[in-house]
C-alpha cells in the first residue's frame, strides 16, 4: 500500500517524496516534510505496535511544530479498521494537521490465525486506491493547494 502510493506519488517531480518504515522515522523526519500519508496495519482493532511507538516516540517533540500539515491515512485491516483510523486521526488532531483525503482502509478478511499470519496479496482495485492518494497528495502540494 505505501509503496503503491509513494509511487503514484514520485509521478509528480516537483515533490520529493520519502517512504519511511515506521521504526525507523524520527521527529525529524515529521519536521522536514511538507506532508503525511500514514500508512499502518490495524492489530486487534488498532493501531500496529510499530505505528503506536513511532507516534509515541515522535508525538511530544513535534508538538506545536507540524500545525496545519496536509495528511492522509492507509490502514490494512482484517475487519473495518476503523479502531486504526480514529487513533491515527486523534494523534493528527493533537499535531493540527489537516485531513486532506479521506482515509482508505483496505479490508483483507482475516479472520482465522492463519489467514492473519499468511503474507497478504492485494488486488489491483486496492493498490490503485492507494496510489491515487499519494499522488493525489503530491499534487495538491505542487500546485499549492495544500
Amino acid at each position: 500500500m505505501a509503496e503503491a502510493a509513494a509511487w503514484a506519488a514520485r509521478q509528480t517531480p516537483e515533490v520529493r517524496t520519502r517512504l519511511i518504515a515506521a521504526e525507523q522515522a524520527i521527529a525529524e523526519d515529521l519536521l522536514d516534510a511538507d506532508a503525511y500519508l500514514f500508512v499502518a496495519p490495524e492489530n486487534l482493532a488498532a493501531l500496529s505496535g510499530e505505528m503506536k511507538a513511532f507516534f509515541d516516540r515522535t508525538f511530544y517533540a513535534a508538538l506545536e511544530r507540524l500545525n496545519g500539515r496536509p495528511y492522509a491515512i492507509l490502514v490494512c485491516a482484517g475487519s473495518d479498521g476503523e479502531g486504526a483510523v480514529r487513533q491515527v486521526a486523534r494523534i493528527a488532531a493533537g499535531w493540527r494537521l489537516r485531513a486532506v483525503a479521506e482515509p482508505v482502509i483496505v479490508n483483507t478478511a482475516s479472520q482465522t490465525p492463519e489467514q492473519i499470519l499468511a503474507r497478504k496479496s492485494l488486488s489491483q482495485a486496492d493498490l490503485a486506491r492507494c496510489a491515487e492518494v499519494g499522488g493525489a497528495l503530491a499534487a495538491g502540494l505542487a500546485l499549492g493547494v495544500f
